[in-house]
């Protein structure tokens, strides 16, 4: 199902992210969906990111920690009409299997090549 107004080209990518992010394919994908210079958050250490080289050491740090997930649950675009907002939950895998817990916003602002060029992660209301 498409998402009003969101280029059709953008959820596809966002959908492939999010697809490929908990498997081995994640740092395969990401010349394909991160610009060179994307602007990342490090939610962890609360600092920004640069680059995509520190993107996948970043998540390589997450997956030596756990096995997180990520599901997204819906795409729309936001209020100034060019950030497309990713509704997803939050989750992580251990030896009983799959826990969720937070519903969060990610945000995702694209380059003329349609590669994302800044991720930002807001709350959900509640």
């Amino acid at each position: 199902m498409a998402a009003e107004g969101v280029p059709a080209a953008r959820e596809a990518l966002l959908r492939r992210m999010y697809q490929v992010f908990s498997t081995d394919e994640r740092d395969a994908f990401v010349p394909h969906c991160l610009a060179p210079d994307v602007d990342w958050p490090n939610v962890l250490d609360g600092v920004r990111l640069h680059g995509r080289e520190a993107v996948q050491a970043y998540w390589a740090r997450q997956f030596a920690a756990g096995h997180p997930l990520v599901r997204l649950d819906g795409v729309r675009l936001d209020e100034d009409g060019e950030a497309v907002v990713a509704t997803v939950g939050l989750g992580m895998r251990d030896a009983q299997g799959d826990h969720w817990g937070d519903t969060v916003e990610h945000v995702y602002r694209f380059g003329e090549d349609g590669l994302v060029t800044r991720m930002d992660v807001r709350a959900t209301a509640a």
